[in-house]
């Protein structure tokens, strides 16, 4: 495990690291994960050449620390990981990012140019969506207010989300929680899709579970992402088909 101070407060944030050559790969978790357990099949699997790698945890999540004076928004945290790698002296990774973590992802590469070389989405969130009313298996958790959130509606959470997602969930802090959620309804200004599509110079590639392709996938892959479907697989794509992930990653990254 290492860490890299990131916050005047001296909240650090810290990652498991699996030793290879560079350039780096940095596998980034989505909202109330932990980067460890959902990557560390793939970022061992046999079919993906070995590299350097940092399964990472953000600022409130996982082993990560918990300032409880940090913004915890989309633009934060993508600041706060640049600010991690910068000390881990990376520079032109690969990033994978899964969910919210392509958001972050997303952002630090607009902010932080020659952080990121290549860019891959796992089933991440390009667009700001309305709060509504949570639904079952769904978090919900930027429907709450802060207070409301960290007083009890946790609990409800809880319950809705089921025992995977919390094992990973409970881990997190709850202001962080919250506050990260409700940064990633309310979006970027740019949007994360604007983003993305402005991002150019460096190769992208968006991963969705096959038979359920994104809003605006078109757009795009007009401005060269490459959109790809992974067979047998839900949102958490890593977890349902290592195996197809994996493979996928391959063609997909530098050898």
């Amino acid at each position: 495990m290492h860490d890299a101070i990131v916050h005047p407060s001296g909240a650090r944030m810290r990652w498991v690291e699996l030793p290879g050559g560079e350039p780096a790969r940095v596998y980034v978790h989505g909202l109330g994960a932990t980067s460890a357990p959902y990557y560390a099949e793939v970022a061992a699997h046999p079919a993906l050449p070995r590299r350097r790698s940092l399964l990472i945890d953000l600022l409130g999540f996982g082993i990560s620390d918990r300032p409880q004076d940090f913004s915890y928004t989309l633009e934060a945290h993508a600041d706060a990981l640049a600010e991690a790698l910068r000390k881990a002296g990376v520079a032109g990774a690969a990033v994978i990012a899964h969910s919210m973590g392509g958001a972050v992802a997303i952002v630090a590469a607009a902010r932080h140019p020659g952080l990121v070389a290549d860019l891959i989405l796992v089933d991440a969130n390009l667009d700001p969506y309305p709060v509504t009313p949570p639904r079952p298996g769904t978090s919900g958790i930027a429907a709450y207010g802060e207070e409301e959130f960290v007083s009890g509606g946790w609990k409800e959470v809880r319950d809705r989300v089921g025992p995977h997602w919390w094992s990973t969930m409970r881990l997190a802090d709850l202001r962080g929680l919250h506050r990260t959620a409700v940064s990633l309804a309310q979006g970027t200004t740019p949007t994360m899709r604007e983003l993305l599509i402005g991002l150019t110079a460096i190769p992208r590639a968006f991963l969705f579970p096959e038979g359920d392709e994104p809003d605006g996938a078109g757009e795009l892959r007009a401005a060269g992402v490459r959109v790809l479907g992974i067979p047998e697989s839900g949102h958490n794509i890593m977890l349902d088909n290592p195996e197809a992930f994996a493979r996928t990653l391959a063609t997909l990254l530098p050898s």
